[in-house]
């Protein structure tokens, strides 16, 4: 009897760096994390060589280097720009307060009030917050050096912000991988609603409301989370060197975030129309017993054809599927209101709402 093979050793090496890659891929803040210390470390250097005032306080280097390595090559620029004016008003609103009053407590409290109201102009978007930190700054600590601390301080941000930019420029942020698994739990939570839905419709009765909250999958956050990596990824390609090289990646990923926005949307309304109109406690059921299973049916192909997803398109197999069984349910549809006073509209709509669903998702 044979020994089992063992994979050679050059194999296992390739198999552990393919992992490795692949989470380093999958988590974008490592590699921020990375150019982080080496701008923040580089910018310090910086900042000990430069002449006085600028080598007394090399310690707010870094601090540039953090703001410009946090985000996308575009917003580095952008965030750097709003730090250091939030900086320069901090510095102005401290050197006013104490041209008025001696350092204390109600300086102090002047300074910050002022501050935090400075914050939220929005020219300084998020780096706002850098405002009272500067004002409390100048105030205290520069009050032995009024104008070279200012100076050192704003100057050292922008000698650490560029830096930082610079890092940025050669190892740009591109967080295709991490927007990838974003969309694919947007895509599975979609698909699992429906057949959330499709469960419910698997029975001889209406569900009652309690049994339809039970399943109504929270989707908000999932949606939430997909549109800002997207977003997140479509920033990350303004002014990035690897932009070029992964365009035809980021143009099918921005088309799969579209589709699935719109299928979100399907599906809200989908959720809304069933859950509330299939119920026990309605006379005028959505579908009854007579178009329960084609609704279930027609609902669990919408699913399979969302969970098969390859970018913005589904499998089309699946799509002839959903639609085979929303002509079945149409035509049920039509049968049931010749012989009834009701209208069925719930029911024609949910037809409507699968197509456009359908429709979105279609390739062909």
């Amino acid at each position: 009897m044979s020994a089992p093979a063992v994979p050679d050793r050059p194999a296992r090496v390739r198999t552990v760096a393919t992992a490795a890659l692949r989470q380093w891929h999958l988590h974008p803040r490592w590699a921020m994390a990375v150019r982080g210390a080496v701008a923040a470390a580089a910018a310090w250097l910086v900042g000990m060589v430069l002449p006085e005032p600028f080598s007394d306080y090399p310690y707010y280097a870094p601090l540039g280097a953090v703001v410009a390595t946090t985000s996308t090559v575009a917003r580095s620029v952008r965030e750097s720009l709003q730090a250091v004016g939030a900086i320069l008003a901090g510095a102005v609103i401290a050197r006013l307060a104490d041209l008025l009053l001696a350092p204390s407590a109600l300086s102090i409290a002047l300074v910050v009030a002022v501050a935090i109201l400075v914050a939220g102009w929005g020219i300084l978007g998020d780096m706002g917050s850098w405002a009272v930190t500067s004002a409390l700054f100048v105030l205290i600590i520069g009050n032995a050096d009024k104008v070279g601390y200012v100076g050192a301080y704003a100057g050292l941000v922008v000698v650490g912000a560029l830096v930082g930019i610079g890092i940025n420029l050669l190892f740009p942020p591109l967080p295709l991988a991490a927007s990838d698994v974003a969309l694919g739990r947007l895509r599975e939570a979609l698909a699992d609603q429906l057949d959330h839905l499709a469960e419910g419709l698997d029975r001889g009765a209406a569900p009652s409301p309690e049994e339809w909250d039970e399943r109504r999958l929270t989707l908000g956050p999932v949606i939430d989370v997909s549109r800002q990596s997207a977003a997140h990824t479509k920033d990350a390609l303004r002014a990035n060197r690897r932009a070029k090289r992964y365009a035809e990646t980021s143009r099918t990923q921005g088309a799969q975030a579209e589709a699935l926005s719109l299928t979100s949307s399907v599906v809200g309304d989908l959720t809304r129309l069933i859950t509330s109109w299939e119920t026990q406690d309605r006379e005028d059921l959505a579908f009854g017993e007579p178009l329960r299973p084609l609704a279930r049916d027609t609902l669990r192909a919408y699913a399979d054809a969302v969970r098969s997803m390859a970018g913005a398109v589904a499998d089309p197999e699946r799509l002839t599927r959903v639609e085979q069984a929303t002509d079945a349910l149409r035509q049920a549809v039509r049968d049931v209101r010749s012989g009834s006073e009701e209208d069925y509209f719930v029911a024609g709509a949910t037809v409507l709402a699968v197509r456009r669903g359908a429709a979105v998702i279609d390739g062909r």
